[in-house]
């Protein structure tokens, strides 16, 4: 966990545009913010929050999913964030971030590809 934060600490901070009420994960105790871009049809994604700890996690799944198509993305659920243990050491409200930072990437991802099927 303690490589997550310190991780989180050396990623660059989200610009203050970028951190309104539309960009912002609802459900967390912590404000969490997320960016969706598609640049070249892949996906690329920012987040910042002002808990390290939220930072850290929903920083490892943008990172995990950024330049990925969207095909590539809904071929692959985070199931690796248990299969590596990571889960294990959160609290029930982190794995809630978790999750609804997934279900951002997801539906982001869904609606890029719809997009691209309608072209």
């Amino acid at each position: 966990m303690q490589w997550l934060v310190e991780q989180a600490r050396q990623r660059p901070a989200l610009a203050a545009e970028w951190k309104t009420e539309p960009h912002r994960v609802p459900g967390c105790l912590a404000n969490l913010w997320l960016v969706a871009e598609l640049r070249g049809g892949r996906c690329h994604f920012q987040c910042d929050s002002d808990s390290q700890i939220v930072r850290a996690v929903a920083g490892l799944l943008c990172e995990f999913y950024s330049d990925a198509t969207p095909g590539e993305i809904l071929a692959q659920p985070p199931d690796f964030l248990e299969q590596v243990g990571i889960n294990q050491h959160l609290t029930a409200n982190r794995r809630n971030v978790l999750s609804r930072v997934w279900e951002r990437i997801r539906s982001f991802a869904e609606e890029q590809r719809r997009a691209q099927d309608q072209d």
